[in-house]
């Protein structure tokens, strides 16, 4: 075992899921089975392993000191520089975790690799809040932009999203990056809409490249990240974008009421998309009951109230 201090950071205010207290469980360098070409960073080979890892003690005693220091924090998040399934003793790690975490929130951020693994599945189910990646629906686009370990098969890993989130009782979040050119495409889209669709999680997180990539490669709109999220209706869906547009449109009363029907909006949507004057319209619908307020794995999301 090799020193290192550097095993957890924050806490950090996240918008998404509260005050989080992060654990990484690959802090010397970049340990993943993918090199995305967004990744902030450098490009690095693949690994279906971890070459160095640090003992379970190490990192229950770092989250006692930080949780004994902030009583605030919500949430403790597993996350790695590369992927966390790739720690040998995740299973271990995360039954300590629960024993000490109170009232506490579980987090991981995965990139979905290894969920065909049974013993990575079990060791899923114990935590809170399980969010994945899916950038592509096709192994093409997942090739290109993923830059997957050649042991890694695209429809493999989602038909096992699904037999993951049959047995999964908590709270499955699945998240898209987009990236201009490559998963943004119309037939990508259509393929990803209908995968996410089936799998109804508890919500979906799309977002675009907002720090230096790996690779030369470009981000897409506030503008077309919201016209993505409109055209999959039926998911709760959050855009992640840190220079959001102020679209200023006046709607309806009726107009809002079939947003809402369509895809329930967080407030961050409905700051950014109405002017002054149907925000108000909009909090009147709200004080006649005619929409409902759903909290999903810490973001609220806004729907029309079914009768």
């Amino acid at each position: 075992m090799q020193e290192n201090k550097n095993l957890t950071f924050g806490p950090v205010n996240s918008r998404r899921f509260g005050i989080s207290l992060g654990i990484d469980l690959s802090p010397s360098h970049k340990q993943c089975n993918f090199d995305c070409l967004y990744c902030e960073l450098a490009p690095a080979p693949t690994m279906s392993k971890q070459t160095i890892s640090y003992n379970v003690k190490d990192y229950i005693d770092a989250v006692k000191i930080e949780l004994e220091k902030n009583p605030e924090i919500e949430v403790i998040t597993i996350t790695a520089n590369g992927e966390p399934t790739l720690y040998p003793y995740l299973d271990h790690l995360v039954d300590k975790l629960n024993k000490i975490k109170g009232d506490k929130k579980l987090l991981i951020l995965s990139n979905t690799a290894l969920i065909s693994d049974f013993k990575i599945k079990k060791t899923l189910k114990k935590i809170d809040i399980v969010k994945l990646s899916l950038d592509c629906a096709t192994n093409e686009c997942f090739k290109k932009l993923d830059r997957i370990d050649k042991s890694i098969d695209c429809q493999k890993m989602i038909d096992h999203i699904f037999e993951f989130n049959k047995m999964f009782k908590n709270e499955l979040i699945m998240e898209v990056l987009f990236v201009d050119t490559i998963n943004n495409k119309k037939k990508e889209l259509d393929e990803l809409y209908d995968i996410l669709y089936d799998l109804n999680p508890t919500r979906v997180d799309i977002g675009t490249i907002d720090r230096p990539p790996a690779y030369p490669v470009q981000a897409i709109s506030y503008e077309e990240l919201q016209e993505i999220a409109n055209s999959m209706s039926g998911l709760n869906i959050s855009i992640a974008h840190k220079n959001k547009i102020s679209l200023d449109k006046y709607l309806t009363k009726d107009e809002i009421l079939n947003l809402l029907d369509k895809r329930p909006q967080t407030l961050d949507d409905i700051n950014n998309l109405l002017n002054e004057e149907s925000k108000q319209i909009f909090n009147t619908l709200l004080d006649e009951d005619l929409i409902e307020t759903k909290n999903q794995a810490g973001v609220d999301f806004y729907a029309r109230k079914r009768d």
